[in-house]
């Protein structure tokens, strides 16, 4: 049995189809290329026909050395009624210069009849002339049968006429498409068996959509019955909800089904890289990504953390590391000792289970999360509150006083704060004005301690969130704040919880700066 799997990357023209996903030519260069070096066996570049950009990223991209990667350019059958030769699109995808090019046609006698408006004899001579054509001028051929698997359910016949007049005109791959992604496993499996027997020399591929959430399944069924290359986006993305996510269907090959596809070396980067990508689409990472997502290998309930700190088997089906990731421990209402042990040691700070502030931080934890405090992404805070249990820590600066004003000028309002703050035994008192009154009251309080820790300056506000907690009391509903803050290098969460937002947000920024403060001072 074959048991390599080739692995084609279309993040960078079908993953740009999706919702909010806009590559510029720099930004195609350089997932390209860490793609190649990441073992992808070929990487769809874009349409050369399509559009000024993709030509102008084919012709930056014949600069580059690609060590693993065959480039690809991707493009459609001749139009019908005109010869091969003659057809300014294919000329397109040949001036492109790549070792590969892939094209598509049509295999659904509907979209034959009602979108070509063409005869079904003719669509089998533009599918046979193309491949023909392209395969003449030295290039590795890709057919993409596009409604493949519709087709074949439509008419058997007719579609399986289309994928083998690409196998006799020499594709080397033939790609069953489930382009409108409806389909359900056992439909891929049983139209992949039905068909591998007549492609002869060519070999199979597959590519399918998620809009019945199968994409990675449907994938994942066809390798079983003989299909050898995997065609996918990083992440997902793709139109309407997206193609078949390779960060997932990767791992699922190498580690599940035991095929070779990628090099073993590059598994431990796949985090990395699906985070790369999310970075150059400018895409906020999805915590619940499977594999590479940061809640991927989180434990919150008690039961479970206690069977992880002893087997990470019971509830971890692979070691985080393989791909990059890490495990996690979530601290709430629902934890037990073992989830403070393990976090704490997560954290950096080395606790056993007989240490007997144990019982009073998980108590203290449970209330503050009833009283609507969240942990999980407020880390910062927890450390806080887990150093103060268990040694005593001399705070960095308290906050004396503070007062928030809004004032008009006649066109606009202004808001203004002040804040005193004592540090050892000397006072700062600052005002400032903000846009908006917690802006006002960050300023305020930064510049309060400026002159005793200069080196706060370097420190950000990355994020600010509010949450209305019980909504049913109205505006004496209690808020929570979370804030995300950074100084260049590392971030970390804190987190405020009051029936009145400043004081919420006050919370959050003590801790925040707090805890930057003792880090820098060697406490944490």
């Amino acid at each position: 049995m074959n048991n390599q799997i080739k692995i084609y990357d279309t993040t960078l023209r079908d993953g740009s189809q999706g919702e909010g996903i806009n590559f510029s030519v720099n930004d195609k260069i350089r997932i390209a290329e860490k793609l190649d070096a990441f073992g992808i066996h070929f990487i769809e570049g874009g349409w050369p026909g399509s559009n000024p950009r993709d030509v102008e990223f084919f012709k930056e991209a014949s600069q580059r050395s690609f060590k693993n990667a065959l480039l690809t350019a991707f493009g459609s059958t001749r139009r019908k009624k005109t010869p091969v030769q003659e057809d300014d699109q294919v000329r397109l995808l040949l001036e492109a210069q790549t070792p590969a090019i892939a094209i598509f046609g049509k295999s659904w006698l509907l979209h034959v009849k009602e979108v070509l408006k063409t005869t079904p004899a003719e669509n089998l001579a533009m599918v046979t002339d193309t491949v023909a054509y392209l395969k003449s001028q030295g290039r590795c051929v890709i057919f993409d049968a596009e409604h493949a698997i519709d087709g074949f359910k439509d008419d058997p016949e007719y579609a399986l006429s289309v994928f083998k007049a690409a196998a006799e005109a020499g594709a080397d791959w033939v790609v069953l498409c489930d382009t409108n992604g409806g389909s359900l496993p056992s439909e891929i499996s049983e139209i992949v068996s039905k068909v591998l027997p007549h492609l002869g020399k060519s070999k199979l591929g597959i590519h399918t959509h998620n809009d019945a959430g199968l994409a990675v399944a449907n994938a994942l069924a066809a390798v079983e019955k003989g299909a050898r290359m995997v065609q996918g986006t990083i992440n997902g993305y793709g139109e309407r909800t997206g193609n078949c996510n390779l960060t997932s269907v990767i791992p699922s090959l190498s580690f599940k089904m035991k095929y070779e596809n990628v090099p073993a070396e590059s598994l431990p980067k796949l985090k990395q890289i699906s985070q790369f990508v999310d970075e150059i689409a400018n895409m906020r990472p999805d915590p619940r990504q499977p594999w590479v997502g940061t809640s991927a290998f989180a434990h919150k309930g008690g039961m479970h953390v206690n069977a992880v700190q002893k087997l990470a088997s019971t509830f971890e089906h692979i070691d985080p590391a393989c791909v990059g990731n890490s495990r996690r421990v979530l601290v709430s209402d629902l934890a037990g000792k073992s989830n403070i042990v393990m976090k704490a040691n997560e954290l950096g700070i080395h606790l056993d289970d007989s240490a007997p502030e144990l019982k009073t931080i998980l108590a203290y934890v449970k209330q503050m999360e009833h009283q609507g405090y969240e942990f999980e992404s407020a880390e910062a805070s927890l450390i806080l509150l887990i150093q103060k249990t268990f040694k005593k820590i001399t705070p960095p600066f308290t906050v004396g006083s503070y007062h928030v004003s809004m004032r008009s000028d006649g066109e606009n309002g202004i808001c203004e704060a002040t804040v005193k703050v004592k540090v050892g035994d000397k006072v700062g008192h600052t005002v400032a004005d903000g846009e908006g009154p917690v802006n006002a009251l960050d300023g305020a309080l930064r510049a309060a301690l400026l002159d005793f820790y200069p080196a706060l300056k370097n420190v950000q506000l990355l994020d600010y969130k509010v949450r209305i907690l019980q909504s049913s009391s109205g505006t004496a509903a209690r808020t929570r704040v979370l804030i995300e803050s950074t100084n260049g290098v590392r971030s970390w969460g804190t987190v405020g919880v009051s029936e009145n937002i400043i004081e919420a947000s006050l919370q959050a920024l003590v801790d925040s700066l707090e805890y930057w403060l003792l880090r820098e001072r060697g406490d944490l």
